[in-house]
């Protein structure tokens, strides 16, 4: 089996395990929000791993940093459903710091990323 560019990336060895405990989270949301904040959220934590495959397959280092800055726009698009999540009452807020925190290192993460690409 190959193994593709991106999945050597720390960076999206991260995101894919973020993806995976941000749809563990939300399965305690209430089920009216299964096509609200559940959906949102479930959609832009998977797009930060999403973003970084696809931009491991763009020719140019201007494209392959656009597609990590697309990244880091679902990251903090993320970062605000944690928020919103929080103020409604559906995460707790040990698990608003712990999921801020992680989004914290993705982000900063997502940014060393971005200025290497654009160093080459």
């Amino acid at each position: 089996m190959h193994i593709y560019s991106f999945e050597k990336l720390e960076t999206w060895q991260i995101a894919r395990v973020f993806r995976k405990e941000i749809y563990l989270l939300v399965k305690n949301f209430p089920k009216d929000e299964i096509f609200g904040l559940t959906s949102q959220i479930k959609r832009s934590a998977s797009s930060i791993g999403d973003c970084l495959a696809e931009g491991s397959a763009r020719i140019t280092a201007k494209d392959k940093a656009h597609f990590v800055s697309m990244s880091y726009a679902s990251a903090v698009e993320t970062i605000n459903h944690i928020i919103g999540a929080h103020d409604l009452g559906y995460i707790s807020t040990d698990d608003y710091i712990l999921f801020r925190q992680k989004l914290d290192q993705l982000t900063n993460k997502l940014n060393a990323l971005r200025k290497s690409i654009l160093k080459n």
